[in-house]
C-alpha cells in the first residue's frame, strides 16, 4: 500500500452482509509506483477491480525501472517509510496553545518536540537535529509562545541565515500570534533591510518575537541597541535556525557577533537561552557551544514519520575509454530532470554554481520546447532558475509559484537548500556532488517533504571527488554529515568585531572578549586612531561606522550591481565582490534565467556592471592564475610542511564555450585587479634534483605535478569532511628560481584560515595513500578528469612523484 499526495481521486464504498470496505483509488501520471489504494477490509475479504488505470504501468514507474537497470547507476539506496512516535501534550502547556494546536489538527506532539519543550522550560540551552520536514519549528515556537503567554514583557529574537527563510517562517508565526492574541496581542515582526523606516519603531517597541538575520543583528540592531532597550531588557530566547550553515567564515563571524550580543545583554541585565536547530551536521553540540560560549543539551532522536525514498547514484557513461572522458554530467542531469518534467512530476535540480544553474535552465527549456506538442505548450514557461543575485521580488515570486504548483520545475544553487517551504516536490536531481554529505542530504530532503514517496538522483561529474563518492556509495551512506568547523579567534575577524563592540559600548581595560585578553589588539586600534583610553575604559573616537565595513560572509562587503542597458537602464541582479571578476569581466556572457547578456563595461570603483541582452550560442568561463608565497613555516617534516602563506588570485583571461557541445570557440586576455589574502596552508615539497631526474620531458613532469595537486585537493575534502570550496590548491614548479623545490599547496580558502590545514598536515599519510589508490584504480591510460586530469602521461608521472615522496 503506497501513500500518495495526488489530488484527483475516485472514492468507492462496497458493502455486503457482515463485510464492509472503504478504499480510494488515486489517478495520475505517477500511478503504479507512485499511486495506490488505501483500504480497510475485514479479514478474508477479496476485492477485484477492473480498471485500466490500475493495470497499466505508469510512465514514471517505467522510467525508474530503466534507471534501476541502467549500467550507469552505481548504487540504489531505498529508505523505508517510518511511522511517527507521538507523545501527549506537556501537562504545563498553556490552554491557549493546546487549543491552537488542536485547531491546526495536531492532537499530540512528536517525541523530540516534547523533549525540546521540556529542556527549554527547565532553562537549558538546546540544539535539535532532526531530518527535514520533521517539525523543528514547533521545538522553539512552543516554549517561546508559552513564555510570552505567561509574561507579556518577554521577548525573543529569531535568527535565520537568509531573508527568504525569515519570510517563510514569518507567515506561520503570525498565524500563531493571531490565534493567541484574543486577550493580549503578541507582536510578531520581521526586521531586515527591507523593513520600511516608518515601521521600525513599531517593531522595536511592540515586537515580542523579532525575526531577523545575523547581518541585520550585526549592522542594524547591536550598533543601535539603545533604541532596542525593551528587547534587550526582556530577551528570554535567541533561536538559531539552520545551524549547519554557520561554518567557515560565516560561523566564525557569528561567534564574535554573539560575543557582542552577550555584552549588550549583560549591560541590560538579561541572559537569554539559546535554541538551535538543524537537519544535517556531525557536531551540533560542539558547534553550538563554540558559537555561543554556553553549554548545550542535544536532541537527535526524531519522532517524526518519514516517507519512502529512493536514492540513486548515477555515473555518466564513458564516451572515450582511452582518455577516460565521460558524457557531460550537466546534459545527463538535464535528460533525467526532463524525463520527470515531461511526465508532469514536480522536480528540483541542484547545480553547484550560478553558471551551471543558468546553463541547465537553458538546456531544460530547449528540451521541453522540442516536446511541447506532447507535454503541453506552456510547460517550458514554468521551468525557472533560482540563485543568489536575483532580485528579492523575483525570488519571492518563484517561491510562491513553487508552493501553489504553477511552477513545476526549478533549477537552483544552494539558495533553496535550506528549509524554505516550496511546496510538494517529488524528485530532486543533483547535478554534481555538492561537496559535503550534509549538503547532499539537505538537497535530497527538498523532495518528499509532503508526499509519501520521493526520488533523489546524484549525477556525478568527472572530478575525483565525485567519482570517489559515486563509486563508493557505501562510504557516503555510512558516514555522518560533516563537522561544522569555525575559528572564532581568527585575528582578522576578532579585530573587526572588537571595533564594532567598542562602538556599541566602551570596552573595559580588563574586560575579556570571548574569554581572551585583547589588550594588545585594543592598543593596536588606538595606534590607528580608532579608539581612545579614558581612565579604565576604551572609547570609540573614529568617525567611521565600523559594522558597515565588515561583511559576515565574504572578504569584501561590496557587491556589484548588474545593470541592463538594452533599452531603459534597469537593475536585474547583483554579484558578490569575489565572484564579480570571473563573471562580470568585460566581454563576459552573464546568464540570468537562461537569457544571455553581454558585459560591455565593468565599473570597479562604482561596483557596477553594464550588460546588453544578446542571443548567444556560447557562454564564457574565466581563467584564474593563483600565486602562493610562504610567509612562515610553523611545522615541518622534510617534505611536509604547515604554516602561513600569502595567496594572490587574478583573473587573466576567459574561454568561450558553446552551449550543448562545450566546444571551445575562442578566448581573450584580461588584466583585472589581484585579490590577496593571508591564510594557513599545508604544502608538499618535492626534492628538485629527484624531480628533474625523472625520465620524462619538462612538460610531462609538470603535467604529473599539476595532476597530483588536482587529485590531492579533491581527496583532502573527503578526509577533512569539508566543502571542496573550503580548500584552495596551487602549484609552484619553481621555474623562476633554480634553488626552489617544486611545491603543492593546499590552503584554507579564507583569510586567516579556519583550521583545515593543520588537520590535513596530521593526516597527510592517509590522504596520500587514498590518492595513490584512486589514481592506480582509474581505468584510463594517461590520465582523465576522474583522477589527475586529461594530460599526457600525467597519471604515470603523478604515481612516480608519490614514490619520491614515500622513499626520498
Amino acid at each position: 500500500l503506497a501513500h500518495s499526495s495526488h489530488r484527483r481521486e475516485r472514492r468507492f464504498r462496497w458493502s455486503a452482509p457482515n463485510e464492509t470496505a472503504s478504499f480510494f483509488v488515486w489517478h495520475g501520471p505517477e500511478l503504479g509506483r507512485w499511486g495506490g489504494i488505501l483500504g480497510f477490509m475485514r479479514p478474508k475479504t477479496q476485492l477485484i477491480l477492473k480498471d485500466s488505470a490500475l493495470t497499466k504501468p505508469s510512465p514514471v514507474a517505467e522510467f525508474l525501472r530503466e534507471l534501476e537497470n541502467s549500467e550507469s547507476v552505481s548504487g540504489h539506496h531505498h529508505i523505508r517509510a517510518r511511522e511517527p512516535r507521538f507523545v501527549d501534550f506537556p501537562p504545563d502547556l498553556a490552554p491557549q496553545l493546546t487549543h491552537a494546536l488542536k485547531r491546526r489538527g495536531i492532537e499530540k506532539l512528536y517525541s523530540h518536540q516534547a523533549a525540546a519543550f521540556d529542556l527549554a522550560r527547565s532553562g537549558r540551552n538546546a540544539v535539535i537535529v532532526t531530518p527535514t520536514a520533521s517539525g523543528k519549528t514547533l521545538c522553539y515556537n512552543l516554549p517561546v509562545l508559552q513564555t510570552i503567554v505567561e509574561n507579556a514583557d518577554a521577548r525573543a529574537l529569531y535568527l535565520y541565515p537568509t531573508k527568504a527563510l525569515t519570510y517563510d517562517q514569518l507567515d506561520d508565526l503570525m498565524q500563531w500570534a493571531n490565534q493567541l492574541s484574543e486577550d493580549n496581542p503578541i507582536g510578531v515582526y520581521s526586521y531586515d533591510g527591507d523593513t520600511p523606516q516608518d515601521a521600525r519603531s513599531a517593531v522595536r517597541s511592540r515586537g515580542h518575537v523579532v525575526l531577523s538575520n545575523p547581518d541585520m543583528l550585526h549592522k542594524g540592531i547591536l550598533p543601535h541597541h539603545t533604541k532596542w532597550a525593551r528587547l534587550f531588557e526582556n530577551l528570554r530566547f535567541v533561536v538559531v535556525d539552520e545551524l549547519h550553515t554557520y561554518r567557515g567564515v560565516f560561523g566564525s563571524h557569528l561567534a564574535n557577533l554573539f560575543r557582542r550580543l552577550a555584552r549588550i545583554c549583560r549591560f541590560y541585565g538579561s541572559a537569554p537561552q539559546f535554541i538551535c536547530t538543524s537537519a544535517t551536521i556531525a557536531n551540533p553540540r560542539e558547534l553550538a557551544e563554540k558559537l555561543t560560549d554556553l553549554p548545550f543539551e542535544f536532541i537527535g532522536d526524531s519522532g517524526a514519520g518519514e516517507g519512502e525514498k529512493h536514492v540513486f547514484f548515477y555515473n555518466p557513461p564513458v564516451v572515450n575509454q582511452q582518455l577516460g572522458i565521460r558524457r557531460s554530467y550537466v546534459k545527463e542531469a538535464q535528460h533525467i530532470a526532463a524525463a520527470f518534467l515531461k511526465r508532469n512530476v514536480a522536480t528540483i535540480v541542484f547545480a553547484n554554481s550560478r553558471l551551471i544553474t543558468e546553463i541547465l535552465v537553458n538546456y531544460l527549456k530547449a528540451s521541453l520546447q522540442q516536446d511541447s506538442a506532447a507535454v503541453g505548450p506552456a510547460l517550458n514557461e514554468i521551468i525557472v532558475g533560482y540563485r543568489g543575485g536575483y532580485l528579492p521580488n523575483e525570488r519571492r515570486q518563484i517561491e510562491r509559484g513553487l508552493r501553489d504548483g504553477s511552477i513545476r520545475g526549478v533549477v537552483s544553487t544552494n539558495a533553496l537548500e535550506l528549509g524554505i517551504d516550496i511546496g510538494s516536490l517529488d524528485v530532486s536531481v543533483l547535478a554534481g556532488y555538492p561537496g559535503t554529505i550534509a549538503s547532499t542530504w539537505q538537497r535530497m530532503g527538498r523532495a518528499g517533504r509532503r508526499s509519501g514517496m520521493s526520488v533523489s538522483i546524484l549525477v556525478a561529474s568527472s572530478t575525483p571527488l565525485d567519482q570517489f563518492i559515486v563509486n563508493h556509495p557505501e562510504y557516503f551512506l555510512s558516514q555522518p554529515p560533516e563537522m561544522g568547523l569555525i575559528n572564532p579567534d581568527n585575528i582578522h575577524i576578532v579585530i573587526s568585531h572588537l571595533q564594532c563592540a567598542t562602538f556599541e559600548l566602551p570596552f573595559g581595560v580588563n574586560e575579556r572578549f570571548g574569554g581572551h585578553d585583547v589588550s594588545e589588539i585594543l592598543e593596536y586600534l588606538r595606534d590607528r586612531s580608532f579608539i581612545h583610553r579614558a581612565a579604565d575604559k576604551w572609547h570609540w573616537t573614529n568617525d567611521s561606522y565600523p559594522a558597515d565595513s565588515v561583511s559576515l560572509r565574504s572578504i569584501s562587503s561590496d557587491n556589484f550591481v548588474v545593470v541592463e542597458t538594452t533599452h531603459e537602464p534597469r537593475i536585474i541582479g547583483e554579484v558578490d565582490y569575489t565572484s564579480a571578476f570571473s563573471t562580470l569581466h568585460e566581454k563576459a556572457i552573464y546568464l540570468h534565467q537562461g537569457q544571455q547578456y553581454f558585459v560591455h563595461q565593468l565599473d570597479i570603483p562604482q561596483r557596477r556592471a553594464y550588460v546588453k541582452r544578446v542571443d548567444s550560442d556560447y557562454f564564457t568561463d574565466a581563467i584564474t592564475y593563483t600565486k602562493v608565497k610562504i610567509l612562515e613555516t610553523m611545522e615541518t617534516t622534510k617534505k611536509h610542511n604547515h604554516g602561513e602563506v600569502h595567496v594572490a588570485h587574478q583573473v587573466v583571461g576567459f574561454k568561450k564555450l558553446k552551449f550543448f557541445t562545450m566546444e571551445n570557440v575562442g578566448s581573450g586576455d584580461l588584466n583585472l585587479p589581484v585579490q590577496e589574502m593571508h591564510t594557513t596552508s599545508y604544502w608538499i615539497t618535492i626534492p628538485r634534483t629527484a624531480f628533474e631526474a625523472l625520465p620524462y620531458s619538462t612538460t610531462e613532469r609538470l603535467n604529473g605535478l599539476y595532476g597530483l595537486a588536482y587529485a590531492l585537493a579533491h581527496l583532502s575534502c573527503v578526509f577533512l569532511m569539508c566543502d571542496r570550496r573550503d580548500v584552495g590548491s596551487a602549484v609552484d614548479a619553481g621555474v623562476d628560481s633554480p634553488t626552489f623545490h617544486p611545491t603543492i599547496f593546499l590552503y584554507d580558502n579564507f583569510p586567516g584560515g579556519i583550521g583545515l590545514s593543520r588537520p590535513l598536515y596530521e593526516i597527510r599519510d592517509q590522504v596520500l595513500n587514498a590518492t595513490r589508490q584512486l589514481i592506480q584504480s582509474c581505468a584510463c591510460d594517461d590520465g582523465c578528469p576522474s583522477c589527475v586530469g586529461p594530460t599526457a602521461l600525467a597519471k604515470e608521472v603523478a604515481l612516480k612523484i608519490l614514490e619520491l615522496l614515500e622513499h626520498a
